[in-house]
């Protein structure tokens, strides 16, 4: 499997196979050679079906029936390859050369890339494009970059401010804790302040304990499974006890929530429904929708467990078998290869659930959580030891 954007005879192309044919795309118009001009290109995929733009000019290429996911497990190369025997002869038109040019905001995923001289895991022959200590966006938040003797200056927007215009005006005189994130609230002029797992108050500055977790709505808890990799991914178990009012909110997910192949397998409410998601390869969703179970928004405590055999998937809600379904009987994938990461409640400050989950869950949790079992354990697992923000005792 590949997926490759080079450049042909002065056309931008995008070439990729999923496995079963090479799919091309090539851009309408030439780019540019001047050396002078900057172009904007998006590519990609959804499933097998191929989109290229161009400074706004789009090409597509609807695909026949067959394979929709990119397995490689290589490293992602910019500009050139450490090798270019390793170039896959289906990926280019001609013989493969490296790139010779500037680039910039590269986003994988929705994710940008630092092209910074450490953040990559390596490269060569690389110089600096812009030339001068501006560079790109130097200035955050739309801020304009000037160059000084010294170096460079920010001129920044009315609500931003600091050497690169990073830091909210709101912000800039804040009085949150240690222990806090300071979250601006332009609409108000003002600020709130985000307490870290284990603290609490106005200014994050009462330290608490819990077994219980009590989610308002803008909080999540991360936990990194310190056994990961002694784990039969084949065999997996999530069990937990909650209780809520909302009809909407992602309990649990297990999984790297990184990019769209991430494997997953997801908790929630989704119109008062108890809906379970598990994708262990190709985005498959096994979706809950009974109305005999509306009552989980009912503010009682409910127990449900996941149990995931190979392709088999078994959902109980207090203690009684509401899901059983072979999901692939082919058992094309059949690992939950989760990368040891759960979220409880929700993701990272600024990632919306509605989008990390690609609509699958609407909103955050608002309700509580304990008991917290993964696989087999014998021991639940301790919420207090993981990471997360605005997480209050339960008990209380």
């Amino acid at each position: 499997d590949f997926l490759c954007i080079s450049l042909v005879n002065g056309f931008a192309q995008l070439r990729y196979n999923l496995g079963d044919r090479t799919v091309i795309l090539q851009t309408l118009q030439k780019v540019h050679a001047n050396g002078n001009t900057w172009h904007s290109l998006n590519a990609g995929r959804v499933g097998n079906e191929g989109y290229l733009d161009l400074d706004g000019i789009n090409v597509t290429r609807k695909a026949s029936p067959g394979m929709n996911a990119l397995d490689t497990h290589s490293d992602f190369f910019v500009g050139g390859v450490s090798s270019l025997n390793l170039v896959n002869p289906m990926a280019i038109e001609n013989e493969p050369t490296g790139f010779t040019g500037c680039i910039r905001e590269i986003v994988i995923n929705s994710r940008e890339l630092n092209l910074t001289v450490t953040d990559p895991k390596g490269g060569a022959n690389i110089g600096d494009c812009d030339g001068t200590d501006c560079g790109y966006t130097v200035c955050k938040n739309n801020g304009t970059c000037q160059v000084r003797n010294s170096g460079f200056s920010c001129s920044c927007p009315r609500e931003w401010t600091g050497i690169t215009c990073e830091q909210s005006i709101h912000c800039s005189q804040n009085t949150c804790g240690s222990h806090a994130l300071c979250i601006p609230q332009p609409s108000s002029s003002s600020y709130t302040c985000a307490c870290a797992l284990g603290w609490t108050g106005k200014y994050c500055n009462n330290k608490i304990r819990f077994y219980i977790a009590k989610f308002v709505g803008n909080s999540y808890i991360r936990y990194t499974d310190p056994f990961y990799r002694k784990r039969d991914l084949q065999y997996s178990r999530l069990s937990l006890n909650f209780t809520t009012n909302q009809t909407e909110g992602l309990i649990a997910w297990m999984g790297k929530s990184e990019d769209e192949d991430n494997d997953f397998l997801a908790i929630g409410l989704a119109n008062g429904t108890l809906k379970v998601v598990i994708n262990l390869g190709e985005r498959i969703s096994v979706p809950l929708m009974h109305r005999k179970y509306f009552t989980c928004s009912d503010g009682k405590w409910h127990f449900i467990t996941v149990v995931q055999n190979q392709t088999c998937i078994k959902a109980f809600l207090d203690e009684e078998l509401i899901l059983f379904e072979d999901i692939d009987p082919q058992r094309k994938y059949t690992a939950l290869n989760y990368g040891g990461i759960c979220y409880f409640g929700g993701f990272e400050i600024g990632r919306k659930v509605n989008i990390v989950t690609t609509g699958l869950f609407q909103k955050e949790f608002i309700g509580k959580i304990k008991d917290v079992v993964l696989f087999q354990d014998s021991k639940k697992i301790q919420l207090m030891k993981a990471e997360g923000y605005n997480i209050y005792d339960g008990n209380s």
